[in-house]
């Protein structure tokens, strides 16, 4: 399993103790999940954080 993938479970088991409950509280397990996601992505060098705010890598 990649590390993306153990962020995005990560996010959401988190997301479930922080909101178990209605439909606000399931659109934050989405948040966390997506929180989860895009950590693991630049944890694992596929997401440049300098380039979505428009600093490229040198």
């Amino acid at each position: 399993m990649s590390l993306s993938r153990t962020a995005l479970f990560v996010g959401l088991l988190l997301g479930l103790v922080a909101a178990f409950g209605s439909i606000g509280q399931f659109l934050l397990v989405v948040l966390f999940g997506v929180i989860g996601l895009v950590v693991g992505r630049i944890l694992e060098g596929k997401l440049d954080v300098g380039q979505l705010f428009g600093r490229p890598r040198g």
